[in-house]
């Protein structure tokens, strides 16, 4: 697979939009759960998915490393763990020299305050001053596939994380997103520019209409008048 193929162009493209483009489609994604944070804000991240059970040992971590690409995304299984961090600076850096764009644990991690310079940005459950006080023997199938929280992720998958949160969809769904979240994102930069030059949201999208065609029929939706209308924002 080429750089190309394996991170499409996702510039810009928050983890909002892709959301509104995986509704406009039918397409399913899978979430994070709110509370998997980044460890520093204001950045995107997407890259295809490299899974990896943790078993106690950084090992684990070092060998999924010798078959990464750049431009991946690490998500680690720690089973949700909080009790301690799977993971802290070194592990963090090891990743950035391989290429690594994110780390995603469910789990916490640790050394917060030296993995903020670092490039690779760690999403987690939490953070933890603990390590990992015992390991369990690992097997290629630690590197197969990654439980996160109620759901599984693996090399098949592809991450899209940012302050907002961390989103997983199929690799072969990927283009389709991002041409969707594209136009989406060109058509409400229009509305916003518009709104800005004194044109409100409620004249674009003919608010007026929707709401005397509403008091005619009361189940009429205001997602059904967008899409009358082709707009852009999803509800």
């Amino acid at each position: 697979m080429s750089s190309q193929e394996r991170s499409p162009s996702v510039v810009g493209l928050a983890t909002p939009l892709i959301a509104d483009a995986a509704v406009r489609l039918g397409i399913e994604l899978r979430a994070a759960p709110p509370g998997v944070r980044p460890n520093t804000s204001g950045g995107l991240f997407a890259g295809p998915a490299r899974p990896v059970r943790h078993s106690g040992s950084v090992d684990v971590f070092l060998a999924a490393l010798e078959t990464t690409h750049p431009g991946d995304v690490l998500v680690v299984d720690n089973g949700g763990q909080l009790d301690h961090g799977c993971l802290g600076d070194l592990v963090v850096l090891e990743a950035e020299v391989a290429g690594v764009v994110a780390i995603v644990v469910w789990g916490a991690h640790r050394d917060t305050m030296a993995l903020r310079p670092l490039a690779p940005s760690v999403f987690s459950y939490g953070r933890a001053s603990f390590g990992p006080t015992k390991a369990e023997p690992w097997d290629a199938g630690s590197f197969e596939r990654a439980c996160f929280d109620d759901f599984g992720v693996t090399r098949e998958d592809f991450v899209f994380a940012d302050d907002d949160g961390v989103l997983f969809a199929a690799q072969e769904t990927v283009s389709d997103l991002v041409a969707a979240a594209a136009e989406i994102d060109r058509v409400e930069r229009e509305q916003m520019e518009r709104v800005r030059a004194g044109t409100n949201l409620r004249q674009q999208l003919d608010f007026d209409v929707y709401m005397r065609r509403r008091e005619a029929d009361a189940a009429y939706t205001f997602r059904e008048h967008l899409k009358m209308i082709d707009g852009a924002i999803e509800t």
